[in-house]
C-alpha cells in the first residue's frame, strides 16, 4: 500500500544537511508521526526521486540509512516497508549531529489524540495548507519585514541598552503604548501601575493560576474553549467547570446555575471572537456576566488575544471596558498577528492585582525578554501595524465564506452563521471527530478534534477549522471520504 507524499520541509539548519540527510529527516518524521504506518510500502525509488527532484542514488542512500536506523525493512524485489518497532530506533553510527538532535527531541508516538499530541504535531506540520487544525495564521500571511525592520532599528542603538536585567513589569515604553491602545477600547489602565508584560497568554494564565487558584477551587471555562489552559488549572488542583455555548454566545442561564452551585474562584472567557466558536459578547451578555461576578464574588479573566481581528464598529463588548479593571483581569497578545514565536503579551488589571502578578512573574522567571518587547514597541510605533492588521482581516474575509461553503458541501454542519470576523469555524462532522483527526493524520493533514476543546476531553462530533489553512485542494475530498466511510460503518 502506498502513501501520499509531501515536499521535504526546509529545516532550520538546511545548509548543513545534504540531500540524503534531508530525505532521511523527511522519512523519519513521517514515520514518527504515523503518516507512514508499520507495514506500509514506501514510495518506489523512481517515484520518490521524481516527486522530490533528486537522483535515484539519493533515494537509495536515504532508504538504506532508514533501514540501518531501524525505520524500514528492505524486501528484495518488492521495495521498502515501514518496520514495526517496539522501541525508538537507535541513532546509527555516523548520523549527523543535526539529525541526532532531532531524534533526541522527538517523543514516542502516542496512540491517543490529546493536547500533547496536537501541540507536538502543530510544531512539526510543514505545510500550513495541510494544517486546518493549526491555531495560528500561515507565515506567508504575516509580514516578516515588520519584524526585520524593527530589529534593524534596534541594531543601530547602543548595545548597552540590551545588557540590563529589565523589570518584572516589562519595557516601560511598550506599556505606555499599550495604555494608549487600551484607551481606544475604552479601558483605562496606568502604564506604570496596571500593565504587566508577559511571554504570551500562556504565561499570563500560568501566573494567574499560581496566584489565585488553590486545590479544590472551582474555575469556570468555556465548553468548548482554548484547550491549553485546562491542564494548567487542573495541575493547580482546580475543579474545572464547563460553561456551554450556543450560536449566540455563552449560555448564561447555565453559567448562573454553575456559579450558584459551585461558587467559583474565577471565570475565563474570550469576550471577542471566542476560540473555537467565533462568537462575541453583546453588551447585555457582558452586563449579566459582571452582575453574576459581583453577586457571587468571582474574578473574570478576559482573554482578548483575537481582538485585533475585529474591524472598527464590530458588534462586541469587552468586559474590561464596562468594569474598568475592578474585577476583570484583561489579557492581550501579539502572537496571532505578528509572529507565533515572538511571545509578547500583556496583563491589564487593578494596581494591586498587577503588582501581585508582577511579583509572581519575578518569582517564577524574573523578567520577560526585553528584546522581544522592544521589537513589538518598534512595530507599534513605526505606523505600519494597523495597516498590517487590516490586510490580515481582508484576507480572512476573502476566504471565510468560501471555506464555510466547502465544509457544508462535504457534509459538515456549521455551529452558526459564519462570524463576520476572526479565523475559526466550529463545525459538526456528525461522527467522532477523534477518528476523523486520525484519518486526516494518515493522509498528512493536521485536524483538531473537538474533544480537545472540552475541559473533560469528552468525545464529540465537533471540530475547529482555521479558515486560513483550508486551501489544500485535497482537503474536501478527504473530509467527504472520511464522512462517507463513517456513515457506512454506522449503517
Amino acid at each position: 500500500m502506498s502513501v501520499p507524499l509531501e515536499q521535504i520541509p526546509a529545516p532550520h539548519d538546511a545548509p548543513q544537511l545534504t540531500l540524503v540527510d534531508q530525505l532521511v529527516q523527511w522519512g523519519r518524521r513521517r514515520i514518527d508521526e504515523r503518516v507512514f504506518r508499520p507495514g506500509m510500502r514506501m514510495p518506489s525509488i523512481r517515484k520518490l526521486a521524481l516527486d522530490k527532484g533528486v537522483s535515484r542514488f539519493t533515494v537509495v542512500e536515504a532508504y538504506e540509512r532508514l533501514v540501518a536506523h531501524g525505520y524500514l525493512d528492505s524486501r528484495r524485489g518488492s521495495g521498502f516497508y515501514v518496520r514495526e518497532r517496539s522501541a525508538p530506533a537507535l541513532v546509527a553510527k555516523g548520523e549527523t549531529s543535526a539529525m541526532a538532535a532531532l531524534a533526541a527531541e522527538r517523543e514516542p508516538v502516542r496512540n491517543t489524540i490529546d493536547v500533547v499530541w496536537l501541540l507536538r504535531n502543530m510544531l512539526h506540520t510543514s505545510s500550513p495548507e495541510k494544517g486546518p487544525g493549526l491555531g495560528y495564521l500561515p507565515g506567508r500571511w504575516l509580514d516578516g519585514e515588520l519584524i526585520t525592520n524593527a530589529l534593524r532599528s534596534l541594531s543601530r542603538q547602543s548595545g548597552a541598552q540590551m545588557l540590563g536585567f529589565g523589570t518584572p513589569q516589562g519595557f516601560l515604553p511598550l506599556r505606555q503604548q499599550l495604555q494608549t491602545r487600551l484607551e481606544e477600547l475604552e479601558i483605562g489602565a496606568s502604564a506604570a501601575r496596571q500593565i504587566v508584560l508577559v511571554s504570551g497568554i500562556t504565561q499570563a494564565i500560568d501566573l494567574i493560576a499560581r496566584l489565585y487558584v488553590k486545590p479544590g477551587d472551582a474555575v469556570i471555562v468555556g465548553d468548548p474553549a482554548w484547550f491549553q489552559m485546562f491542564g494548567r488549572f487542573a495541575s493547580q488542583g482546580a475543579r474545572l467547570l464547563g460553561m456551554p455555548y450556543t450560536p449566540d454566545g455563552p449560555d448564561l442561564d447555565a453559567l448562573e446555575t454553575l456559579v450558584a452551585t459551585w461558587r467559583p474562584k474565577m471565570l475565563i472567557i474570550n469576550s471577542v471572537l471566542q476560540n473555537p466558536t467565533g462568537t462575541s459578547l453583546t453588551a447585555a451578555q457582558a452586563f449579566r456576566i459582571l452582575q453574576l461576578a459581583q453577586e457571587y464574588d468571582f474574578i473574570v479573566v478576559e482573554d482578548d488575544v483575537y481582538g485585533d481581528f475585529c474591524p472598527a464598529g464590530f458588534p462586541a463588548t469587552r468586559l474590561a471596558s464596562l468594569d474598568q479593571l475592578k474585577r476583570v483581569i484583561f489579557l492581550g497578545s501579539f502572537s496571532k498577528t505578528l509572529a507565533a514565536n515572538l511571545r509578547v503579551g500583556y496583563i491589564a488589571a487593578s494596581a494591586d492585582v498587577a503588582k501581585a502578578l508582577a511579583d509572581q512573574k519575578m518569582l517564577v522567571g524574573m523578567t520577560s525578554p526585553e528584546l522581544n518587547e522592544r521589537v513589538v514597541y518598534k512595530v507599534l510605533t513605526e505606523g505600519h501595524y494597523r495597516r498590517h492588521v487590516e490586510r490580515l482581516r481582508a484576507r480572512l474575509d476573502g476566504v471565510r465564506e468560501k471555506t464555510a461553503r466547502m465544509l457544508e458541501k462535504t457534509g459538515l454542519r456549521l455551529f452558526a452563521t459564519p462570524p463576520a470576523a476572526g479565523m475559526f469555524l466550529w463545525a459538526d462532522a456528525g461522527v467522532d471527530s477523534d477518528g476523523l483527526a486520525a484519518a486526516g493524520h494518515e493522509a498528512g493533514f493536521l485536524l483538531t478534534p473537538g474533544s480537545l476543546f472540552s475541559p473533560h476531553q469528552s468525545p464529540t462530533t465537533w471540530m475547529r477549522f482555521n479558515i486560513a489553512n483550508c486551501g489544500d485542494p485535497a482537503l474536501p475530498e478527504l473530509l467527504s471520504n472520511c464522512l462517507e466511510k463513517a456513515s457506512r460503518r454506522s449503517a
